[in-house]
């Protein structure tokens, strides 16, 4: 059977990173649009409990670029920060003569930090449906409470991602993946003998992926980008959860 792609699908097949963008400001009537798909986006038990804060002061870009390691983004014509945000409904509460001490579980900042995932794939989803490009920034974490610190973000509160909108000024090549076949399972975890083997064809595919940061090389096999990748470490990152617990959140831990 086959079935036709609606534009929208066919978009997000062609997902791609976008780090450059050209010197083209994003109409406010497209960000309030924008803004709109965030505001309506899923919520858990329907609180609502993240926020977003919007980066334009150009210096202070920088600074968050700083954090991320990457210059790129203080070139972001848009450059937005997803945080837990359960300092406001803790806000509402009080005013309603509640204790909120629940409001510090890490029930809370969980539901927080997956409506920030979920707000951020719905706003990117329809950002690519416009005609821009986005990066996702998982690099604001190099240094969260940097971040808190810059973003003034107040207790029970905690960035997520980060997130650049721009129009694209760069075509990057499309990204391998690997197969769903070792990513979906039925019912239980399926584990597999070798995975040497099962991304064996996945790993020569990838040699033939030119990441646009550094066009004139090829990357190594996947299976090499993860052994690098698991014996880096960042100790700010490795620390995250000290710093939750710094903004309010108890972690209960045993």
């Amino acid at each position: 059977m086959v079935i036709d792609m609606n534009e929208t699908i066919k978009k997000q097949l062609t997902h791609r990173t976008i780090r450059e963008y050209k010197d083209q400001k994003v109409p406010n009537e497209v960000f309030e649009q924008l803004m709109e798909v965030a505001r309506h986006t899923a919520s858990s038990t329907g609180m609502q409990a993240c926020s977003i804060i919007r980066i334009t002061d150009p210096e202070m870009k920088k600074k968050i670029a700083k954090v991320c390691n990457q210059e790129y983004v203080a070139r972001a014509t848009e450059l937005l920060i997803f945080i837990v945000d359960q300092y406001r409904n803790s806000q509402i509460a009080k005013e309603k003569n509640c204790l909120a001490e629940n409001a510090k579980d890490m029930d809370r900042f969980f539901a927080g930090f997956t409506d920030a995932c979920i707000m951020v794939q719905n706003l990117v989803t329809a950002a690519e449906s416009m005609g821009l490009g986005t990066v996702y920034l998982g690099s604001i974490l190099n240094d969260p409470e940097k971040i808190c610190e810059l973003l003034k973000l107040p207790e029970l509160t905690f960035p997520v991602i980060g997130l650049g909108i721009g129009y694209p000024n760069q075509n990057p090549q499309l990204k391998p993946r690997m197969e769903m076949k070792i990513r979906v399972f039925d019912n239980t975890y399926r584990v597999f003998e070798s995975y040497l083997d099962e991304i064996k064809e996945y790993d020569e595919e990838m040699r033939t992926y030119y990441d646009l940061r550094d066009p004139d090389r090829s990357v190594d096999s996947f299976s090499n980008q993860v052994v690098a990748r698991f014996n880096q470490a960042n100790p700010k990152r490795q620390e995250i959860l000290n710093v939750v617990r710094k903004k309010g959140f108890d972690l209960k831990i045993k």
